[in-house]
């Protein structure tokens, strides 16, 4: 069990800086294993893809509340918190075009990541408002969901920098501080 968690963790790092088609020989040398150990673990790419996607969902659930505990603040908790999530959609969408052939174990994994997803975001988002640091009225899917689109086709152009307009769309969430 911890080798595979190795694994994942291993796999999860490659992909975000390498994609999802990163040879299986870097993903066993950064996790210190032989590919033979890879393979006995998740027999084919689509299972290792996989795989990594629920440990990222489970990483992502698992690190709001977390955040939320040792942050400075909720607005901190909830922009480290969407550093993640981005960090999550980079294989999010190598795993869509990996799966495209099997439409309805996609749609499963994705309705697991937004059954997951959405009440951690909405804690970081309640909390923030809280705190007087975001607006109220802000839904969790809309936020998720538009992160998302300004994910898309970050590999397609090396000009376009999501990070940088989702962290504009942060500021624009933000309660002006008066002066």
């Amino acid at each position: 069990m911890r080798n595979q968690q190795k694994l994942l963790t291993a796999a999860a790092e490659v992909f975000v800086t390498s994609g999802v088609d990163a040879p299986i020989r870097q993903i066993a040398a950064q996790a210190g294993v032989g590919m033979g150990t890879i393979y006995r673990h998740f027999p084919t790419r689509a299972d290792l893809v996989v795989a990594v996607f629920r440990h990222q969902v489970e990483e992502c659930a698992d690190a709001g509340p977390r955040l939320l505990a040792d942050a400075e603040s909720p607005f901190a908790a909830l922009r480290q918190w969407i550093d993640l999530f981005v960090d999550f959609l980079v294989t999010k969408h190598g795993l869509a075009n990996t799966m495209q052939a099997d439409s309805s174990g996609f749609a499963a994994l994705h309705t697991y990541f937004i059954d997951r997803l959405i009440p951690v975001c909405a804690e970081l988002l309640d909390a923030a408002v809280e705190a007087g640091g975001i607006r109220p009225g802000i839904q969790p899917y809309e936020l998720l969901r538009g992160i998302g689109n300004l994910c898309i086709g970050r590999d397609d152009d090396p000009r376009y920098d999501p990070r940088r307009l989702i962290e504009l769309m942060l500021k624009g969430l933000q309660v002006p501080q008066s002066a």
